[in-house]
C-alpha cells in the first residue's frame, strides 16, 4: 500500500492514485467481500446510524431513494427497508440493476462508496443527473484535513481507496455539479 503513486488535483485539492495501482476487478470484489457488512452487527448500526437519522429526518418511507454502492452487506437500505422506506440498492459488484441508474430518486445515500470512485467526475454528473429537483446526496467518507499526513493517514492503506477529498474538493464538487449546498457533519 505504502509504495504507489498519488497526485494532488490542483483544481479541486484532491489526492488521487496513479490508475496503474488499481486492483483488476476480481480483486476489487475479493476486496469488499473482506468487509464485515451484516446487517445485524450492532457495532455498524452504529457507525451508519448518523445517515439513517438523516434520512429519518428529512425524508418519509414515500420519498425513493438510492443505496449507491450498497455492498454486499447492504446495511443502510436494510435498516430503512425494515422502516418502510421505498429504497433501491445499486452496487456494480453485488447489486448491478442498471436500470436503476436511469430512474430519479429524492436521495441517494453512498457511504464508505466515494473514495473508490475511479472517475469521480463521471460519479458526481451521473448522481445528480438521478436526483429530482431539491433531491439530496448523502455521502461518508473520511476527509483529508490541512493537519493529515497523508504518508501515515490509515484511510489510503485500503488497496480499493483510490480518491481523497478534502472539504475544498467537496466545495469543487457543488461549483462544477451543479449541486447547491455542501454540508459537512463529523
Amino acid at each position: 500500500f505504502r509504495n504507489k503513486d498519488y497526485y494532488m488535483c490542483e483544481g479541486c485539492k484532491s489526492i488521487f492514485m496513479d490508475s496503474k495501482f488499481y486492483l483488476d476487478p476480481e480483486k476489487e470484489k475479493d476486496r469488499y467481500l473482506l468487509h464485515n457488512n451484516d446487517v445485524d452487527d450492532l457495532g455498524y448500526q452504529k457507525f451508519v446510524k448518523p445517515i439513517i437519522d438523516y434520512t429519518i429526518d428529512n425524508f418519509t418511507g414515500s420519498n425513493p431513494g438510492l443505496d449507491f454502492g450498497a455492498g454486499h452487506g447492504p446495511v443502510i437500505s436494510t435498516l430503512l427497508k425494515r422502516m418502510s422506506y421505498d429504497i433501491e440498492m445499486y452496487d456494480p459488484f453485488f447489486h448491478n440493476q442498471k436500470e436503476l441508474l436511469k430512474k430519479k430518486y429524492d436521495y441517494i445515500i453512498s457511504c464508505e462508496v466515494i473514495e473508490h470512485f475511479h472517475n469521480p467526475a463521471k460519479e458526481f454528473l451521473a448522481l445528480k443527473q438521478m436526483l429530482n429537483s431539491g433531491g439530496k446526496l448523502i455521502l461518508k467518507t473520511d476527509i483529508l484535513k490541512p493537519e493529515t499526513d497523508f504518508s501515515k493517514w490509515y484511510y489510503k492503506n485500503d488497496s480499493t481507496h483510490v480518491f481523497f477529498y478534502s472539504i475544498d474538493s467537496f466545495d469543487f464538487i457543488v461549483k462544477h455539479f451543479g449541486f447547491s449546498k455542501v454540508f459537512i457533519d463529523d
